[in-house]
């Protein structure tokens, strides 16, 4: 048992100084005011730092110099623990390790792999994003054709069995026979609608089936035209409705983000959709993903054919953007790194704000957003 004193702690709900964060074995056991802690405890000072509950990542493709994708080779334990390590440096803790579409082969293999790392690594890896298979080809931005394609019951029943693993799916509904989406989502995954073409009224459609999130706002996704609002339109209009967000200031104007931000409000999450550049301690400028060469200039990675090809942004850098040219405060900002995507997929009773009997995974950094330690499951880890 151990307390952290000193610090400004951002719990999810308020700003608190002149208190302790009283940690035991894994959890928070105690929230007081400093004078009151008792003689016996041991003091870890964190002067003045910003104390925040870890940052959640709901969708990273790579970062590190890896990325959990394109092949069986990549998809492995090496590469999750290479970004896991790199999202530490970052002061991301947990995340959810994102799939593009793939093959069934690799498809499957991911799966077995998030869940042999899940085992070891709790609290961390959360599970697995699955962004596609089954989306638009219209919208598939940087996804290769050639293995989209539609769901067939036998597919369906082994996601839902697969449920402890599969945390996530973006899919296209209007591509598929609607019920299906409320199999997946009867089975306790989040169902999002991403790289779709799907009009205001099939969008809506979908929400009453079972989709609950929105992936990426404003990409791979139709704009809002006078006579159809779209995905976006639809996203906007329902409250109950959560969205990401990517905030490198390339996939989406600061305006439209505090559009969408005054509208969803509690709804609307920061995600980074990292590639293998992002967070890499060496120099990339060439790679291949999604069976293409992305070239890496500038943090812009971009295919052959200038599609946008995913981030190098990592979270503390989107928190920081998001108070610096989207004008959202650093309380808010932190709620949309951490509470706010742990509500979106029904973790938030463990993780995403700092409470009494939470996991103790929390962020330390200080005022010129440098992360400085990290907690993990009660550790205090340097970065």
């Amino acid at each position: 048992m151990y307390a952290l004193v000193n610090g400004k702690i951002y719990t999810g709900k308020e700003l608190l100084t002149e208190h302790a964060l009283i940690i035991s074995n894994d959890i928070i056991k105690d929230i007081c005011i400093i004078s009151k802690l008792p003689g016996y405890i041991n003091i870890f000072d964190v002067s003045d730092l910003i104390l925040s509950p870890g940052f959640i990542d709901l969708q990273i493709n790579g970062c590190g110099g890896v990325q959990f994708s394109d092949n069986l080779d990549a998809v492995s334990e090496y590469t999750l623990y290479n970004m896991m390590k790199t999202n530490q440096r970052f002061g991301c803790i947990s995340f959810l390790p994102t799939l593009i579409t793939s093959s069934e082969i690799v498809m499957n293999h991911a799966i077995e792999v998030v869940r042999g790392f899940m085992s070891r690594n709790k609290n961390q890896i959360l599970g697995l994003h699955l962004e596609g298979p089954f989306i638009n080809p219209i919208k598939k931005g940087i996804h290769d054709a050639v293995f989209i394609r539609v769901p067939n019951k036998k597919m369906i029943h082994y996601l839902c069995d697969n449920s402890d693993v599969v945390k996530k799916i973006t899919l296209a509904p209007e591509m598929l026979d609607m019920v299906l989406i409320r199999e997946l989502k009867d089975a306790g995954i989040c169902v999002a609608i991403g790289h779709s073409n799907a009009t205001y009224a099939q969008a809506k459609c979908s929400f009453s089936y079972g989709i609950t999130f929105g992936t990426h706002l404003f990409n791979a996704m139709p704009s809002i035209f006078p006579r159809d609002p779209g995905i976006v339109g639809a996203i906007l209009d329902t409250s109950d409705i959560y969205c990401s967000i990517i905030a490198d200031g390339l996939h989406v104007h600061w305006a439209n983000i505090r559009y969408a931000k005054e509208i969803k409000r509690d709804h609307i999450i920061l995600v980074t959709d990292a590639i293998g550049p992002a967070g890499s301690r060496n120099v990339i400028t060439k790679f291949y993903f999604s069976n293409k060469i992305i070239h890496h200039s500038n943090g812009v990675c971009i295919d052959n054919a200038g599609v946008l090809s995913g981030s190098t942004l990592m979270m503390i850098q989107a928190i920081k953007n998001m108070v610096q040219y989207a004008n959202i405060p650093l309380d808010e900002a932190l709620r949309m790194a951490t509470l706010y995507p742990a509500k979106s997929i029904g973790i938030d009773g463990y993780l995403g704000s700092i409470e009494i009997n939470k996991i103790a995974n929390l962020t330390i950094f200080d005022e010129n957003y440098r992360i400085k330690k990290i907690v993990v499951n009660g550790m205090v880890l340097d970065v």
